[in-house]
Formats: C-alpha cells, sequence, structure tokens
C-alpha cells in the first residue's frame, strides 16, 4: 500500500514538473508565430518605409515574421484604436510618431484611446520634417514661398497624411511660424499626397525628408527648408529653417513601437532587445541614413524613454494646438 502510494506521489509530481516546464517554454518561446505590425497610414510614407525596414531585420533576429499591415484612416487613429484593442500577448506591434501618440488627443474629439492604453517598447528612429513645393512653382526659396503666400493669401495648397498626423503638425507648425493663411488638404497617407504633388494636383506637401529626399534630388520637388538644426548630409543644398529665415519652423519628428496595456513585461523587454539589434545591424542603419532618418541612439531605444517621451510631446501640441 505505502509503495503505491509513494508510486502514485511520484507521479503527480512528475506531471505538475512537466507541466511548470511545459509553461516556462511556452513563455521562453516568444514568439512561437507571426507577429503584426500595425502601420497607421497607407503604404510609402515615412512610418511605413521605416516600419518595413526595421521588420524585416526583426524577423530575421527573432525567427517568426514580423508583418507590415497598413491601416489607414483619421490621422492615424484608426490603427491607434485597432491596436489598442488587441491582445496583450506581444503578437501585435504599432509604429506610431508624436502625431498619432500626442497630437490626436488634442485634434479629434472623443478619441477612443488614451496614452495609458499603450506600453511603449523603444524608440526606432527620428526624422526631418520639412516643406516641399512642386518643381514649377514659382518661388524658388523659402523668403520668395512666404512673399508669395502673403500676396495670394488662401490660394496656395500643402497636402499633409491626415488631421492629426504628423505631417499635418508640421504644416500646422509650418503655417504658425510664418503667419500665413494656407488650404490644407488631409489625405490617407503621406503617399497619396505625394502623388497629387508630383501630378501637380497640390502645390506642396509636408512631409520629412525621408519620403521627400529622392523626389528632391530628382528635380521632381523642391524643398523649401528642412526644420532641424543642421543640414541634412543627402541633402546638403537645403538649408535649415533657421538658415532659410524661418526659425519658428522647427521641429523634431520620431517613430517608435507600441504594445496594448498589459503586455507582459518579459515580452516588451523581448521586443526591445529585436528592436536594439535591428537598429545596430550596418544594413538596417545604412538604409535609415541613406532616407535622412538617424536611428535612435543606444540611449534612446529604451521602453522607459519612449513612455517619458509621450507626455512631453502631448503637452507640446496642446500649447501647438492653443488647447
Amino acid at each position: 500500500m505505502l509503495a503505491t502510494r509513494r508510486k502514485w506521489t511520484a507521479a503527480c509530481l512528475g506531471l505538475l514538473a512537466a507541466a511548470f516546464a511545459t509553461g516556462a517554454g511556452a513563455q521562453d518561446a516568444f514568439p512561437s508565430r507571426p507577429i503584426t505590425m500595425i502601420v497607421p497610414f497607407a503604404p510609402g510614407g515615412t512610418s511605413d518605409v521605416i516600419a518595413r525596414i526595421v521588420a524585416e531585420k526583426m524577423s530575421q533576429i527573432i525567427g517568426q515574421r514580423v508583418v507590415p499591415e497598413n491601416v489607414a484612416g483619421a490621422g492615424g487613429s484608426t490603427a491607434l484604436t485597432r491596436l489598442s484593442r488587441a491582445p496583450a500577448d506581444g503578437y501585435t506591434i504599432g509604429i506610431s510618431n508624436s502625431g498619432t501618440s500626442a497630437a490626436v488627443y488634442w485634434i479629434h474629439e472623443n478619441v477612443p484611446f488614451k496614452p495609458e492604453d499603450f506600453a511603449a517598447v523603444g524608440l526606432i528612429a527620428k526624422t526631418a520634417p520639412m516643406v516641399a513645393l512642386r518643381a514649377d512653382f514659382p518661388a524658388k526659396n523659402m523668403a520668395e514661398f512666404v512673399e508669395y503666400l502673403k500676396k495670394n493669401p488662401g490660394k496656395v495648397t500643402l497636402g499633409h497624411a491626415g488631421t492629426g498626423s504628423s505631417n499635418h503638425l508640421i504644416c500646422l507648425n509650418f503655417i504658425q511660424a510664418a503667419g500665413a493663411d494656407i488650404q490644407l488638404i488631409g489625405y490617407r497617407g503621406a503617399a497619396p499626397a505625394l502623388n497629387d504633388l508630383l501630378a501637380k494636383s497640390i502645390d506642396g506637401v509636408c512631409d520629412t525628408a525621408t519620403s521627400l529626399q529622392s523626389h528632391v534630388l530628382g528635380g521632381n520637388a523642391k524643398a523649401m527648408a528642412v526644420a532641424t538644426d543642421t543640414r541634412l548630409a543627402i541633402l546638403p543644398d537645403v538649408p535649415t529653417s533657421v538658415e532659410a529665415g524661418l526659425s519658428g519652423f522647427s521641429m523634431q519628428g520620431w517613430n517608435g513601437f507600441f504594445v496594448p496595456k498589459g503586455t507582459p513585461p518579459a515580452v516588451i523587454a523581448r521586443l526591445n532587445d529585436v528592436l536594439r539589434q535591428a537598429l545596430d545591424s550596418e544594413p538596417v542603419r545604412k538604409r535609415l541614413t541613406e532616407l535622412a532618418a538617424t536611428p535612435a541612439p543606444d540611449a534612446e531605444r529604451s521602453a522607459d524613454f519612449l513612455a517619458r517621451l509621450v507626455p512631453v510631446e502631448v503637452e507640446r501640441y496642446k500649447k501647438l494646438l492653443g488647447k
């Protein structure tokens, strides 16, 4: 009888040990299936380009496909709504920026999410905002453009990626700095706006050098200024806003990864580690640099840094938008 009990106890302990081992193994195995990366805009814009470059390398590192999915609409709010409601398991991540993570709360009423609905994973890259015009626009530089705007109030059209997007904020910052009356036209992403610029259906776009540099270099668009402190190596002939005489046009664009709140810390740490490895990859760094995007420095890649950046940006855009 005693021997039977001992065998039964040993068997139970064995089953418990196996169960714990299986649970630990499952946790350690993240990810065990593909990860969806939500991109809040149509294909071809800055966020989309950066997402795809990093996703490809992350897929190689993590051993599962990281699949970008474009969810356009409402200046990125449609995508962020979906991200906020996704299971908090690490299998749905989203790329966001100052528009979708900060300004959106002051632009759209009754946004169905709040900053606390997301957990930061890490900063990806910084981008250089600029205003570019169609190649045949009469102004040759910023001074001439501002003069043209004041002589033709309400007649110039600038496209952006949708109300609340970071490109929309570039437009608002430019209008405020120039003191100009401009027609703003929102699209479902930066790429559709850029297509209309190249087709000369609009006068210009508010975007980043990441999206615009090839068109500026090719002569299909002309950049008035870059809203950063220094000129870009890839566009050395484009002046900074200060050099162009419009110091108030000053911004720093950024992109970061977020997941739904409640995502296990171990999963966030794993995603952050993979992001860091991707950004340390020479091909990724080279490609981002070629696109006038600066990979986030090591000290700014942590989830904590991005989590602290968001509320600062929320307050910044509250002031910019006069709320």
